[in-house]
């Protein structure tokens, strides 16, 4: 279920200039970023993409959801982290993503790290999000 405009606790603004080979920065100034195809689709990689920025916040919210699950279940998840590859590609509307997100949850056995992260993914804001529009991987 969507929030609305009045639930809304934190807006993050940022602006790109040339898009995916230019420039992206927030209005706080705290991310100001040169942004590069990288050389595997033609650009010359000498800056991030918004693919590892959308990498970057997929794994820090998941981790963020992890925590909240861990908490409710009593579970330990000291040590653990969070990885998101987001792939692109081509597909028939002419660019699409993908998406893998492996955890690792080094104080509880497998069965309990995998329903926890399967818990994750149902609370995570950016799974939401995402969750039908593309494809999202758990381990």
């Amino acid at each position: 279920m969507p929030i609305q405009q009045t639930d809304v606790l934190y807006t993050a603004v940022a602006t790109a200039e040339n898009g995916r080979d230019g420039r992206v920065a927030t209005d706080d100034g705290r991310l100001d970023l040169v942004v590069a195809p990288p050389k595997e689709m033609g650009g010359s990689g000498a800056g991030t993409n918004p693919e590892q920025l959308f990498a970057a916040g997929y794994s820090a919210c998941f981790q963020g959801a992890l925590g909240v699950v861990a908490r409710q279940e009593g579970a330990d998840i000291t040590g653990s982290t969070v990885t998101a590859k987001v792939g692109i590609g081509r597909n028939a509307d002419g660019f699409g993503i993908i998406v893998e997100i492996a955890a690792t949850i080094p104080n509880t056995d497998a069965a309990t790290a995998r329903g926890l992260v399967e818990k994750a993914h149902q609370v995570c804001p950016y799974s939401k999000a995402t969750r039908g529009n593309i494809t999202v991987t758990l381990s």
